[in-house]
This record gives C-alpha cells, structure tokens and sequence, in this order.
C-alpha cells in the first residue's frame, strides 16, 4: 500500500449495504469473500478483516424489497488488497467454489468482479506500483482489457485463509441520475479532482491515485433513487484528513444546497441522486 487511503488524502474506508437476508448474506461474505464477522445482530453484520476495523456492514431493513434496475446507488464497492500474491490466493479460492466472475486488467490494477447474492457489485483488486502508472495533462490511462489469470494464479501458492489483514476499501463505484451535478458535488463540493473519464462516466481522486470515488449513468440518465428498504447502498464513509478539512467541505457543500446533518462523531450528506455519504474525521 503506497498511503493513498491515509492523511492528507480523503479516501472512503466503509460501507453499509442493505441484504434480502442477512444469514444468508453472511454466509456468503465469510465463505466466499472471505470477511471476519466483528459484530452481529439478528439484523446487523458487522464485517473486518483485521478484527477490530470495520469495513462492510450488512443490514437487513424491515420489509425489506429485492433491487431494481433502472435506479442510482451501488455498482461495486472495492476491496483493495495489499499485494498480487494476495490476489492470486483469493483467485484460486474463488475459482474453487464455482461462484460466477468477471475480471478486468485496468492498466493502473489487475481487478475481479463479483456480484453478492442480492445483487450488489464487489470488485477484488490489487494496484499495480504508482510509477507504473501513466498520466498525461492531469489524466491517468485506464482501460478494460484482458487480465491474465494464468500470470495472477502462478504468483503465489499459498493457502487461503480469508482476506488478508491489511485488505483496505479501495473505492467506491456509484450510478448517478445526473453525471454533470454528481461531479459538480465531488469536485466542487468535496473536494475531489477528476483523474479519469469514461464513456458516461468519470473518475475522482485525490492525492494522485487513480479513483477513490467512480460515478456513471450507465442505469440511465435521471435514475431515480431507490426506496429506503430496498436492496443495495444505505451509506458510505468517506474520511477526513482534519476537522478543518471537513468542515470546509461540509461548507461548500452547503453553497451548493446539499444538506448535512450531525450525527454521532460524523456527518450526514447525500449526493445529488441520493447516495447517502458519512463525513468522518479520524485523528
């Protein structure tokens, strides 16, 4: 890990996403993703892979309605692992259960793509070293083309065991009703800078990594959101690297009409189309 998801860069570090059945649900984030419960709830799962940091909590809501199409929130959240080696270990586990994959090499990371029983978007991934990357006028060059599996599952032979410690959430890929108002509040809003672009989509980061944050409209211009007890993205985390930091984030987004309420120890935003952002400050 080369310190983009610490101080002085913002980086999202959690998420909170909603399941049909939570028992059924776990089962599959332990056995096949590999994740430690922390905590747990007839309703609530509380999951780490280091045991004291939480990274994804499944939540059953009551009356809670399958995903539909055609809706903002959630594409993939995105587990970000510490090295290839780790990447190859979870490859052949998950090669070994059978369960469908879709893999990509991006050029900046070599990445897997899975989609939980519910519906929601994992990508698994492992960043190739930054001075591999290439940028130009302020852009870095990815693309989508073949990953080579073979190349990955000869790199280490060792036994899996779950995900490794040091896994870390990489970032967070997002549909958006309105492409041009989703980047205006990363950007001007939070404070994010625009590294990459997509055939409707665009990728943000800051302190020079390749995205912490995707937004598409890729389920259609003006997605709506989705009801509270539906399936899918109820929060995010995105972490500060000081209070003065948030707080002058948390001031342009009120110019720009978001609202941004106190909870706890964090805030409370959502973006234009819905997705619901924690603001946290971790000295």
């Amino acid at each position: 890990m080369e310190g983009f998801h610490q101080s002085p860069n913002i980086y999202a570090s959690e998420v909170n996403i909603k399941v049909k059945d939570l028992d059924y649900a776990l089962t599959f984030y332990q056995n096949i993703i590999g994740f430690k419960v922390l905590e747990k709830t007839d309703r609530k799962a509380v999951l780490t892979t280091d045991g004291k940091t939480p990274l994804v909590t499944l939540e059953q809501p009551e009356d809670v309605i399958p995903k539909e199409e055609r809706m903002s929130g959630l594409y993939h959240f995105a587990i970000l692992l510490p090295s290839r080696a780790d990447l190859s270990v979870f490859f052949r586990h998950f090669l070994g259960t059978g369960y469908p994959l879709g893999a990509a090499d991006h050029y900046v990371s070599e990445a897997l793509y899975i989609t939980d029983p519910d519906g929601n978007g994992i990508e698994v991934y492992r960043d190739r070293p930054s001075n591999e990357w290439k940028w130009e006028n302020g852009l870095v060059d990815m693309a989508t083309v073949e990953l080579d599996g073979n190349s990955i599952l000869a790199e280490s032979n060792a036994e899996w065991t779950g995900l490794p410690s040091g896994t870390i959430m990489g970032h967070i890929h997002l549909h958006v009703g309105d492409l041009q108002k989703a980047e205006e509040f990363y950007t001007k809003g939070l404070g994010f800078t625009i590294v990459s672009h997509y055939p409707q989509a665009v990728f943000l980061s800051t302190g020079g990594y390749h995205h912490h944050i995707a937004i598409n409209t890729w389920q259609g211009v003006g997605a709506q959101t989705p009801p509270k007890n539906s399936v899918g993205l109820n929060w995010y985390m995105l972490v500060f690297p000081s209070e003065a930091a948030r707080e002058s984030a948390m001031e342009r987004l009120k110019q720009l009409g978001a609202r941004v309420e106190k909870e706890a120890d964090y805030y409370v935003t959502s973006d234009p189309s819905g997705n619901q952002i924690r603001l946290k400050y971790v000295e």
